[in-house]
């Protein structure tokens, strides 16, 4: 029986999407602007230089189909291999639970609620039910922000006071920053989990615990990261699995994002390449009729959020190196697919998610290789899964394997 395995490259856009312009992303573009900025000299660091190094993903078609997107140049006379295209989104935001939740059959086609661009951005009523609730002193921030910058402004104040960072961004998210060490990190889950039951009235999609450790001037966000986020409003394609007693392999924070719902067994791992030796494990394991989903998360948060071109264009030759490891272990009737949940173009303005298409590239003995075109939703991801696992159709999306 055919497995299937679906790699999340978090935030790698191929270009504005068709309503960038209602989210002031009209012209954004993550792999594009990463790989002019190569060309140019301008994705540089002391590990890479020079243009863009992705064969594997070249192979399979991914330049081929940020070129049916944007109109760009031929690259190379490469002649792809693999399934290829790119897949606007229906979902109403530009976060990772709509991403997520999409290309598994649920697109968010509700309001998200988000917490506005004001100083302090947080109700009143919220902070002092959480502050009581949780025996704090108070808190820090209380505005929007990027986290690394906002745990350099207030790290050793917290760690002085004691009072907890808390930070949003464009996403429907209250995020928390605390110390391992002086806060320490159970208190910081239990804080986020108080929140987390605080912010459901407000349509909040996740609460995030974001512990660091280190002094002034070398304060680190550490693997610790953990997302509190509302179940899908509907069964989403791990439901479907699960019902179907077949096995799920959640990889990263795949689990976190589905609320832990239908998503199998949880496997942790921090850094992308530790998450590909994880996923390489996974697969291995992986029975008949099943699906191993990982997250990549350093691609967003390492990288985009942080405006970082070089580390990002580093990041994206590191995981194409390891391809040919798993394509080797595909077998006959396995499917691979690889795609993004949204874009954070590093060469924009500001730190948050960019709205873009996403890629839709992968590979399989089983189905035709070839241009499957611009699809209207992330959801016939999830489609074409069912329709390769074998499982009955999803509400939601159109397959785009035979």
């Amino acid at each position: 029986m055919s497995r299937a395995i679906l790699l999340v490259l978090d935030s790698f856009g191929l270009g504005a999407a068709r309503d960038a312009d209602q989210f002031g992303d009209q012209g954004a573009d993550t792999f594009g602007h990463i790989m002019e900025a190569a060309r140019a000299g301008k994705a540089d660091n002391e590990h890479r230089t020079g243009p863009l190094e992705l064969p594997n993903l070249e192979r399979l078609g991914l330049h081929a189909a940020h070129r049916a997107k944007t109109g760009g140049p031929v690259s190379n006379g490469v002649t792809p291999t693999g399934i290829y295209g790119y897949a606007q989104e229906l979902s109403k935001g530009k976060d990772t639970p709509s991403g997520h939740w999409e290309m598994a059959g649920v697109p968010v086609l509700f309001d998200w609620g988000y917490f506005p661009k004001t100083v302090p951005c947080f109700p009143r009523a919220l902070t002092e039910t959480l502050k009581q609730v949780c025996n704090l002193p108070g808190f820090l921030g209380n505005c929007h922000a990027s986290g690394t910058e906002i745990i350099e402004r207030f790290g050793q104040e917290h760690m002085e006071t004691g009072r907890p960072i808390l930070y949003t961004s464009a996403d429907s998210v209250l995020q928390i920053a605390a110390h391992e060490e002086t806060f320490g990190l159970q208190r910081l889950y239990d804080l986020c989990a108080e929140a987390r039951k605080l912010v459901d009235v407000l349509d909040i999609g996740r609460v995030i615990a974001r512990p660091f450790i280190g002094e002034p001037g070398t304060f680190e966000r550490t693997p610790n990261r953990k997302d509190l986020a509302v179940p899908p409003p509907e069964p989403t394609l791990l439901d479907v699995m699960t019902g179907a007693g077949r096995q799920v392999i959640s990889v990263g924070k795949i689990g976190d994002i589905f609320a832990h719902q239908g998503t199998g067994e949880v496997v942790k791992a921090a850094g992308n390449m530790a998450l590909f030796d994880a996923t390489l494990a996974a697969f291995d394991r992986a029975t008949p009729g099943s699906l191993v989903f990982t997250n990549f998360v350093d691609f967003d948060q390492s990288y985009g959020h942080r405006r970082n071109v070089a580390g990002y264009a580093q990041a994206l030759e590191e995981f194409d190196a390891r391809l040919p490891e798993l394509l080797d272990r595909l077998q006959e009737d396995d499917l691979l697919l690889m795609t993004a949940d949204h874009g954070c173009d590093p060469t924009w303005t500001g730190t948050d998610h960019t709205r873009e298409v996403v890629p839709i590239v992968g590979f399989s003995r089983t189905h035709p290789s070839g241009f499957i075109g611009e699809r209207d939703t992330f959801a016939d991801i999830g489609q074409s899964i069912a329709s390769h696992l074998g499982l009955p159709a999803l509400r939601q999306g159109t397959s785009f394997v035979e």
